[in-house]
């Protein structure tokens, strides 16, 4: 299994298509053997997926995402863990455990208007089935 997540200073970087680092990570019996970053070289938002799909990722760890991104990911065969926040290697130990915080409908609907960051909720989302739908509160 390879896991790789949206990076930037160690944590979870929260716009996929303006994502400069891929930390990956490879799995083997539930646990991390090896991980390394990886620069995008500048891929945009279509190239992203493709890239994942390369590097052999089976699963991403993201904070916001949009629609087409997640078209493009479900198409490749990439399982999406969006809405996460905080430390990539936390994030990726709590997948492993069975434990993490995500967002099952995270859909980041905005382009550079700045009003507020993918992702950003008050709450956890997707724990104890509740949704927030992609709406920022």
């Amino acid at each position: 299994m390879k896991i790789a997540v949206t990076y930037e200073n160690g944590q979870v970087f929260q716009h996929f298509g303006h994502t400069k680092e891929f930390k990956v990570y490879t799995v083997e019996d539930g646990a991390v053997v090896e991980s390394g970053v990886v620069s995008t070289a500048g891929s945009g938002h279509s190239a992203l997926a493709g890239m994942l799909k390369v590097l052999e990722v089976d699963t991403l760890i993201c904070g916001g995402i949009g629609g087409g991104a997640r078209t493009a990911l479900e198409g490749a065969g990439i399982a999406l863990y969006g809405g996460v926040q905080g430390g990539a290697d936390e994030a990726v130990n709590a997948l492993l455990a069975g434990e993490l915080a995500y967002n099952p409908d995270i859909v980041c609907a905005h382009h550079d208007h700045g009003h507020h960051s993918c992702g950003e909720h008050d709450h956890s989302c997707g724990e104890h089935g509740h949704s927030c739908g992609g709406h920022h509160e």
